[in-house]
């Protein structure tokens, strides 16, 4: 399998396998990545259908340019092994990736992809189905950085915040679990730790970093809080449940025009000192290094890609 090129993925919308009419209004929104799911909003006396309405939608919608994602059933479940098989037989050449919930184990990992393997070899010659793999319990954050490098499918690390909370044996501070109402009882942010491990194994294998989505909707500015706050350790993006929260979530993990401008003269102030012959030099007083020009080398190329530059 060749390298991948990363997905711009600011924000995933999820939405709900079974729910047709859902599906077109994602394909309408500005969301980056449309995210179908088969796992914990389908009822399980709806999943057989859920799968059947997602290959459909898959195959007979006009999707464009966006990122198209699965998630499928956990693997402790009956549905797994047939979620992978009938998304990869069926849908092989358009879907992006499938999303793995409840990821403990490397060997989660290279059961997926073996049997995508398989199933594309069979049916699909040819396709190349990423896999985004969901760390959401102890087990799975211990183990993480033998997750991350378990697969050359590996497209990205999730955070599943309520699971991994309910695994730790953590509060529940807020109807959802989805991250409104930490500053109330812990004095920083309770959830550094995981999200710092997670963004080190993802950069360190050279995959992108995903938060977990912010459960109250309604909360404008707490979903803004909390993805600056994942922006700023690392993450790439953000689950969203609701499109209210798209453009929220797309304006944090863009760079601003200030962000651009800085970048550009880093680099402008770095290409001067080449042709000078030195090495380090400063902007505004302020030391520029190696890792400031490679940071905003990275920051002008994703500009460049989200039509800033």
């Amino acid at each position: 399998m060749g390298d991948r090129l990363k997905p711009i993925c600011r924000s995933i919308l999820s939405v709900p396998g079974h729910v047709q009419k859902m599906h077109a209004k994602a394909l309408a929104s500005s969301a980056d990545n449309v995210m179908l799911d088969l796992e914990d909003s389908v009822p399980v006396d709806q999943k057989i259908e859920a799968r059947r309405q997602v290959i459909e939608t898959l195959s007979s919608a006009e999707w464009g340019t966006k990122t198209l994602t699965v998630r499928c059933n956990g693997l402790d479940t009956p549905f797994a092994y047939q979620d992978l098989i009938d998304l990869g037989a069926e849908t092989g050449h358009r879907l992006d990736a499938v999303v793995v919930p409840k990821i403990n184990h490397p060997g989660d990992i290279h059961f997926v992809h073996r049997l995508l393997d398989g199933v594309e070899m069979d049916r699909q010659p040819g396709a190349n189905i990423g896999i985004e793999a969901s760390i959401e319990s102890a087990q799975g954050l211990e183990n993480v950085s033998a997750i991350a490098s378990a697969s050359n499918r590996l497209v990205s690390l999730i955070f599943g915040i309520a699971d991994y909370s309910a695994s730790i044996g953590a509060r529940l501070v807020s109807v959802s679990g989805h991250g409104e109402g930490e500053e109330e009882i812990y004095p920083g942010h309770r959830w550094h730790y995981p999200l710092s491990r997670i963004v080190m194994a993802a950069k360190a294998n050279n995959l992108q970093a995903i938060d977990a989505p912010y459960g109250n909707f309604k909360d404008s500015e707490g979903l803004r809080m909390a993805a600056k706050m994942t922006n700023a350790l690392g993450f790439d993006g953000k689950w969203v449940i609701h499109p209210t929260q798209i453009d929220i979530v797309n304006e944090v993990f863009s760079p601003t025009l200030e962000e651009i401008e800085r970048a550009q003269a880093v680099m402008a102030a770095h290409q001067s000192a080449v042709k000078k012959g030195r090495g380090a030099v400063s902007v505004d007083g302020r030391l520029v290094d190696q890792a400031t020009i490679r940071m905003a080398r990275q920051l002008c190329a994703q500009a460049k890609r989200l039509g800033l530059l």
